[in-house]
């Protein structure tokens, strides 16, 4: 008899017991019922695929859309014994063949792929093979053109389901609307005994407050002063994390900055520190954050107004994921918001522009009309815009409507590590060592460090084997790519660059066309997020943690207390009249030898005593009044006449 769900949890996470809703989402899967789970950022949305998967007889397909987010999850599970392999774009067919037959007849209960490649032929050919028990589609709201992050390649998720009939499918996401919630059940179509789950969005020891300031880094400065600990300050543009970096340095805080610019190493570097509290404060664009799980962030601030609430709740959510008092700080310019307001025309470029775009790109990436599909380019988007002398923003913008139509398949962060093969067979080579015995060394240490590199590129880090060779990492790469020219090996260095992918063929001139209807409907729904974040920013009134809530459609959220809009409110408000009248009197009891404090209340308590103090502190903070050691209310520089 296979463990309880309950013995799992224990026995691989240490957890005696279940979050809220985590058990009521596991015994739905477990009951084969089609799933989505709403749960926030930190919520432990993966146990709730994991804990079932290891429950059941078979594979769980967890579909995900970054890599960064998989193999960070891989390593997870790796370090609680549960080896779980990953499919996803850079790797080679023979990579990825290896995986799936792997997949298919090892010992394992997880298979993670990219969305892109659930479409393949090689992976629709092992299908089958891999005894799938659950899917589970991690980041659903990826699949609603009416949310924030839309990816086509999510919609076709749902062909799965012909080949894999009475297998359940968890949709799992942080944050979607009524509207996008409806549309992840409709396109993954979700059988009639589905079941929904949302936990509450209320985050009861997280403190959100807006700032409109005239001075963005003095503030920034105040709040990571007053409040001690770990942090991260999301910026708009690459450009700004090195400058609020550098603020912060120059003022005695340890920062670092990131973002999708920075080699591989440099983010992974950047990452660790901050993870290890070496760096206390990560300045980043939005590459930052996803899948990394630290608990003890106490304050996120944002340095720029973001244009969705589903982007601010993500990112907010990061901090005080430990259950203690954290705070999360948007600040705000007196401009800022009109100019997020028309970022809609900005972010959503004609048709015609768009066209002219496309064409500029197959050009640039001289494409045949009616050939490459599925073809990768480097791409260098700042050179691209200035050789065809185009807007950047324009060309960015476009790029995403390209990728949102299905056409092409653009990536910031692509990284694929080095691989090589022998490309001849061993009598060869015994001869080559012997006329090239400088070559032997790192021909023996390629042999000794990578099995089967003889059958199929092995993936090789230069670093590792400089240090096992005892040389330095430029010679290794510099003897590898003599022996690629040699012909003793094909090797194919790191990228790191940009990469466009094009995921059909070049269409021809007079057959150019993007579904203009669905194109409009994802600029509406873009300007209705828009309008809610700037509603969000205005409002000072209703509670920020309750305005979030609503907008997700949770509506039993209470107010939160902790707010700058509920602590505001818990102020009771001063009429003009009511200042006049309290101060009036104050003002005239003093100048009266009898007038004491206790007489004071006595004569205004007709007023509330709160609002008494209110004015008090005022007259106080403005000279006007002193308080003496006996507590009587004179005049300044005034000693209380007996």
């Amino acid at each position: 008899m296979g463990l309880t769900i309950h013995e799992i949890l224990k026995e691989h996470w240490g957890f005696e017991c279940f979050r809220p809703l985590q058990e009521d989402i596991i015994r739905s899967v477990l009951q084969g019922n089609d799933t989505l789970a709403l749960l926030p950022t930190g919520g432990g949305k993966s146990i709730c695929f994991q804990v079932p998967a290891l429950a059941n007889e078979g594979l769980c397909l967890v579909i995900s859309p970054l890599i960064a987010l998989m193999k960070d999850q891989v390593e997870n599970l790796k370090r609680k014994g549960i080896p779980a392999p990953a499919i996803y774009s850079g790797m080679s067919f023979p990579e990825i063949k290896k995986t799936l037959q792997n997949a298919a007849h090892g010992n394992y209960k997880f298979l993670y792929v990219s969305p892109e490649r659930i479409e393949t032929t090689l992976f629709l050919e092992y299908l089958p093979a891999l005894h799938i028990n659950l899917v589970a589609v991690d980041e659903a709201h990826c699949i609603s053109q009416w949310g924030y992050d839309f990816r086509p390649p999510y919609m076709r998720i749902a062909n799965l389901r012909d080949q894999l009939p009475g297998v359940p499918v968890l949709a799992l996401t942080a944050s979607a609307t009524k509207a996008v919630q409806d549309d992840i059940c409709n396109k993954l179509q979700f059988t009639a005994s589905q079941q929904r789950f949302q936990q509450s969005f209320e985050r009861p020891n997280l403190s959100y407050s807006v700032f409109s300031v005239a001075s963005k880094q003095n503030k920034l400065l105040e709040i990571l002063t007053n409040v001690k600990g770990s942090g991260i300050v999301y910026c708009r543009s690459r450009k700004q994390t090195t400058e609020v970096c550098r603020l912060l340095q120059m003022n005695n805080i340890p920062a670092g900055f990131y973002h999708a610019g920075l080699s591989n190493d440099e983010r992974n570097n950047r990452q660790e520190s901050w993870i290890n509290n070496q760096t206390r404060i990560m300045v980043c664009t939005n590459a930052f954050g996803m899948g990394i799980d630290k608990a003890d962030v106490r304050t996120v601030v944002h340095y720029e107004v973001p244009d969705c609430l589903e982007n601010y709740y993500q990112e907010a959510g990061r901090a005080g994921r430990d259950g203690k008092r954290a705070y999360a700080v948007l600040l705000c310019s007196s401009n800022e918001l009109d100019n997020l307001l028309d970022q809609v025309d900005t972010r959503f470029p004609k048709e015609e522009e768009i066209r002219q775009v496309y064409i500029a790109i197959m050009n640039h990436l001289q494409v045949p009309a009616g050939s490459g599909e599925g073809n990768s380019y480097d791409f260098d988007i700042a050179a691209f815009s200035s050789a065809f002398k185009l807007n950047i923003l324009l060309v960015t913008h476009a790029i995403k409507a390209l990728e949102q139509e299905g056409i092409i398949s653009y990536t910031e962060m692509f990284f694929t590590p080095s691989r090589v093969v022998f490309t001849t067979d061993k009598e060869e080579l015994e001869d080559f060592e012997k006329q090239h015995p400088e070559s032997e060394p790192l021909i023996k240490g390629l042999l000794r460090s990578y099995e089967g590199i003889f059958d199929y590129p092995a993936i090789v880090y230069e670093s590792k084997l400089a240090r096992f060779l005892q040389e330095d990492v430029e010679t290794i790469k510099r003897e590898l790519t003599k022996l690629n020219d040699q012909g003793i090996i094909s090797y194919a260095a790191q990228k790191e660059k940009p990469q466009i992918i094009l995921l059909q063929n070049r269409m021809y001139a007079d057959n150019y066309r993007i579904n203009n209807t669905d194109y409009r409907k994802r600029r509406d729904s873009f300007e209705k997020r828009v309008h809610a974040m700037t509603g969000y920013v205005k409002e000072s009134k209703n509670c920020r943690s309750v305005q979030i809530a609503q907008y997700f459609n949770d509506l039993t959220a209470k107010p939160c207390g902790i707010c700058d809009n509920c602590i505001n409110n818990k102020v009771i408000r001063v009429t003009p009249e009511e200042f006049n009248a309290i101060s009036g009197y104050i003002l005239n009891a003093i100048q009266t030898p009898a007038a004491g404090t206790p007489m004071l209340w006595d004569e205004l308590k007709a007023f509330p005593k709160q609002k008494v103090w209110q004015v008090i502190d005022y007259l106080r903070a403005e000279q006007k009044i002193t308080i003496d050691k006996e507590g009587n209310i004179c005049f300044p520089g005034e000693k209380k006449r007996s």
